[in-house]
């Protein structure tokens, strides 16, 4: 890292810049790539963050869930700061920044720098030239039919048509892969958790298609006659093939439409919005969907649980937080539908689990003590469907402060749980019932309560979420995560996470859990619990032995049907 930093600072000169800006994401915007730039820089592993490296100094900008992590990778050669020092940043002020024009949108360049100094905008990669991003195998998108989407392309094109001629708009571009993905119903292999197509997508109002991405990925596609040869287009080749194009006004998308397609697209035509509908449109999950994702989430509640007996009941080895994670996924690959991990598993035991996204490593992981408590955070991608989880566990008695914290985690859990939709209908009122319990004890968490989830498609995904600040409302059909915690530095981490569905019947809009996995009891102080709480885990655990004892050996039905 150190001579990577040397050298980068030898090209300042060169380029007659004082620093250089290295954010997390790639090309295309995506929360977790293939290609980490950040990382070889600032040995950074976490899936937000943005370096910022001068003749003297280095910084490191991230959010509150890698505080602990951001510190014990980079603290060493870099300071480290909350995003929110970003905004109208006077850190670096009257110098000026190199920048890569295709990793940072135009919002984001005048939201972080702008105010107070100048962006030198370099036509090439500065950490590229230091060390060349790997190839990846070119893996060929594939095309999802209707009866595992449920809605047709024709369809989801037609409402992006009636959007452009609202928005009096020729043309849009699709620059989020996601929202390509989810309009031509397809999937590709380009994220390496997510079956994400890296591809751009151009559509007309008069409903034609251009879809943007390397021949060789959709080869399959055009042989499957899914798209047309004339409805295909070499990345490289956009910057001359766009000039061709017939039209006046475009809609593009400020969330991940780089500054460079931005001045490509404004070099001729007129931009009238910056607002990409797709995100609202995909967020809503239609009931194919729907059915799809609570299927998946009956195959992955078995393999948890029967990890959850295992670890706690089978187990008599002394194991590792990478082994524990690597049994995990031995369960989860036990049914042939699931594909791979949604994310790498965070499988943090006593000071571990207070890194909230920690990131076991052979080389640097811990033992299970029995007298820690274990944060055990997982998904898996499967045909079809998206899962995320997080269950704290124990193998000992605890103390009565970490089960007092516990349980007032869990009371914030169900509380989102069981919120009336139709009087708290946006993120930030829901986030405020997660952390009442936490906040009457003067304790509290540094992310998020929630966010989106994609199905077959990104863990994290927009516009909805549970937060502090979101403000987008609530509607039926999304799918959000609800996992409050507390970690204590040095100490313990402690979260429970399930997902839910927001559903609607008569006039009632309630969440319904997706997520199939017994709670940990053995943390509960259950004098805390009121008689509505003691219910809803009555319930909730009665729910999750109907729907997977049928898979479960004697042992596993006879211990889950302990926590009814």
């Amino acid at each position: 890292m150190k001579q990577h930093i040397r050298i980068l600072r030898k090209k300042f000169e060169k380029h007659k810049i004082d620093g250089y800006v290295v954010p997390k994401n790639d090309d295309y915007f995506t929360e977790y790539s293939k290609i980490n730039r950040l990382k070889i820089i600032s040995n950074f592993s976490g899936s937000a963050g943005l370096a910022v490296i001068l003749k003297n100094k280095n910084y490191l900008f991230t959010d509150g869930r890698y505080t602990i992590q951001s510190q014990a990778e980079s603290g060493k050669n870099f300071n480290i700061y909350g995003f929110e020092k970003l905004i109208n940043c006077n850190l670096f002020k009257n110098l000026t920044l190199g920048i890569d024009p295709k990793l940072f949108t135009n919002s984001q360049i005048k939201s972080f720098f702008l105010k107070n100094n100048k962006i030198k905008v370099i036509n090439k990669n500065l950490i590229d030239e230091i060390k060349k991003p790997k190839d990846y195998l070119n893996i060929p998108f594939f095309s999802l039919n209707k009866n595992i989407v449920g809605e047709t392309v024709n369809s989801k094109i037609n409402k992006i048509s009636k959007y452009l001629k609202k928005n009096k708009s020729d043309y849009i571009f699709i620059s989020a892969p996601e929202n390509v993905a989810w309009i031509l119903n397809i999937r590709g292999g380009d994220g390496p958790n997510s079956p994400i197509p890296n591809s751009r997508l151009i559509i007309s109002k008069t409903k034609k298609i251009l879809l943007i991405s390397k021949k060789e990925k959709c080869k399959k596609l055009i042989k499957n006659k899914i798209i047309k040869l004339n409805q295909f287009l070499e990345t490289n080749e956009l910057p001359n093939e766009i000039l061709k194009i017939k039209g006046k006004k475009f809609i593009i998308d400020d969330k991940s439409c780089s500054i460079f397609y931005e001045n490509l697209i404004n070099s001729k035509f007129k931009i009238v919005s910056r607002e990409d509908p797709t995100y609202f449109l995909k967020a809503i999950k239609n009931k194919v969907e729907i059915n799809n994702m609570i299927n998946t989430h009956i195959l992955d509640g078995v393999a948890l649980t029967k990890f959850i007996y295992w670890i706690k009941k089978i187990n008599k080895k002394k194991i590792n937080e990478v082994e524990a994670a690597e049994k995990l996924e031995k369960f989860r690959k036990m049914n042939n539908n699931f594909l791979y991990p949604s994310f790498d598993t965070i499988a943090g035991s006593g000071k571990n689990g207070a890194i909230v996204h920690y990131r076991a490593e052979k080389k640097n992981c811990r033992n299970i003590n029995k007298k820690d408590i274990f944060l055990c955070d997982s998904g898996g991608q499967y045909k079809y469907g998206t899962t995320d989880v997080t269950r704290t566990i124990c193998f000992t008695n605890q103390s009565q402060k970490i089960k007092n914290i516990y349980t007032k985690v869990l009371k914030g859990h169900i509380a989102v749980a069981t919120t009336n939709i139709n009087k708290y209908n946006i993120g930030r009122k829901i986030d405020k019932r997660a952390r009442k319990f936490l906040n009457e004890s003067n304790l509290d968490y540094a992310h998020g309560t929630g966010h989106g989830v994609g199905f077959f498609l990104n863990v994290h995904e927009g516009p909805q979420s549970i937060t502090k600040i979101n403000k987008v409302k609530i509607k039926p059909g999304m799918i959000l995560s609800n996992e409050p915690g507390y970690y204590k530095k040095n100490h313990f981490g402690i979260r429970i996470e399930n997902l839910v569905y927001v559903k609607k019947k008569n006039r009632k809009i309630y969440f319904e859990n997706l997520t199939m996995a017994p709670i940990e009891k053995d943390l509960i102080n259950f004098d805390l619990l009121t008689t509505f709480e003691k219910n809803y885990l009555f319930k909730y655990h009665l729910k999750i032995y109907s729907k997977i004892s049928e898979y479960l050996n004697q042992n596993e039905k006879k211990w889950l049907a302990s926590f009814i």
